[in-house]
């Protein structure tokens, strides 16, 4: 996966139904180019649907207001990475899943808020933050329901 495909993803993160047209001119390609790159990401599993976003308040099922998990991880990071290495990384658009990320004082370095589609890409997450980012250890928490939406 290159930057573009990173830059795919955030796209199609925020706006699943952009035009190939669109996604192309945002991220650099030709409409053609951009939906190849997405068709190969759906064949290699980073997409694995698109889907739609109802409030819960208005869904007869009660969907949730975010598909996905969402998740809070403790971050502490490796002895030999600095701040500012952890913040380049992420930074880089390497961590599309990374809704925000606060440093804070106490035993450890990090608090990043995520959204994630399922366990599988949690574990890939939490992997990558280790094997990309410098993370020595990790504290997962998942929301198990968001407050409802504001007037």
């Amino acid at each position: 996966m290159d930057q573009i495909d990173r830059d795919i993803l955030r796209e199609l993160t925020a706006d699943a139904r952009l035009p190939f047209r669109e996604l192309g001119t945002r991220v650099g390609l030709s409409a053609n180019a951009a939906a190849a790159r997405v068709r190969r990401l759906e064949a290699d599993g980073e997409i694995l649907g698109f889907t739609i976003r109802v409030p819960a308040a208005d869904s007869p099922v009660g969907a949730p207001a975010r598909p996905g998990l969402e998740v809070f991880i403790d971050l502490r990071l490796r002895p030999d990475v600095t701040y500012e290495a952890f913040a380049a990384s992420r930074a880089s658009g390497a961590f599309p899943e990374l809704l925000d990320a606060v440093h804070l004082t106490g035993s450890y370095d990090y608090l990043v808020h995520a959204v994630v589609p399922d366990a599988a890409a949690l574990d890939r997450l939490v992997r990558r933050l280790k094997s990309d980012a410098g993370v020595a250890q990790t504290f997962t928490r998942l929301a198990m329901r968001t407050p409802p939406p504001t007037s």
